[in-house]
């Protein structure tokens, strides 16, 4: 796992972010409304009401203790602004803050604010395909951004980011290789043989990027900023 702190990308079309800051203050109000619950009980219930619960959206587990807020195909859009804790919506909105700026800025406003949630929605279906009858929900904005860091890769193959990894000293590195090697330890983690379960959803990570990479390259004509620039 590598912390990504800045690219250095100017934006070229878009005045400013706002799209990605209304993502990030948004997920960030839900995370501070849900942690002033303290019992473990409340927040299971939160997690499986508003979460992606891949048991009970193919119809082979009942909701847990009945609770229904919505219903559960609209889980695939709210899931994505529920975090674990602390540290799961900071790595998540920091990638975010990082490299969601130049996908927006070609994309442009509301088309990104599209493209956001159709990568999230894409995550949540893969970990459901994944994972049929699971009852453990998937929540967190991590889908999400994987469709972002799939976009990034294809939209800016030839930027470099300041990350840290391994040791508390920044470095400069290819986008292309920290993302692109990102994506396969996630598919090859996947694959892996293991015991128990796997708090990580790999899954959703992989459907999301790959979500993100052919929206983009399918809309490559139409966006505001061209592909590889």
């Amino acid at each position: 796992m590598f912390i990504p702190l800045h690219d250095g990308k100017p934006l070229k079309v878009i005045r400013f972010q706002f799209v990605t800051v209304a993502i990030i203050l948004a997920t960030a109000a839900v995370y501070l409304t849900t942690a002033a619950f303290t019992s473990d009980t409340v927040l299971m219930t939160i997690a499986t009401g508003y979460g992606v619960v891949p048991g009970e959206m193919t119809g082979h587990i009942v909701p847990w203790r009945g609770f229904e807020p919505v219903p559960e195909p609209l889980t695939l859009l709210t899931y994505m602004f529920l975090h674990a804790g602390w540290w799961h919506l900071i790595t998540n909105m920091l990638f975010l803050w990082v490299f969601a700026d130049n996908v927006e800025d070609a994309f442009g406003y509301g088309a990104f604010a599209i493209f956001y949630l159709l990568c999230g929605l894409a995550a949540g279906l893969s970990q459901v395909l994944a994972s049929p009858a699971s009852p453990d929900p998937l929540i967190g904005a991590s889908g999400a951004v994987s469709g972002v860091i799939g976009a990034y890769i294809l939209l800016y193959p030839r930027a470099r980011v300041w990350i840290f990894l391994f040791v508390p000293l920044p470095i400069r590195i290819g986008a292309v290789w920290i993302l692109g090697g990102w994506f396969l330890l996630q598919v090859f983690s996947y694959f892996l043989p293991r015991e128990g379960d796997l708090q990580v959803a790999l899954a959703a990570h992989i459907g999301g990027f790959l979500a993100g990479l052919a929206i983009t390259f399918l809309l490559r004509s139409k966006l505001l900023i061209r592909v590889g620039g």
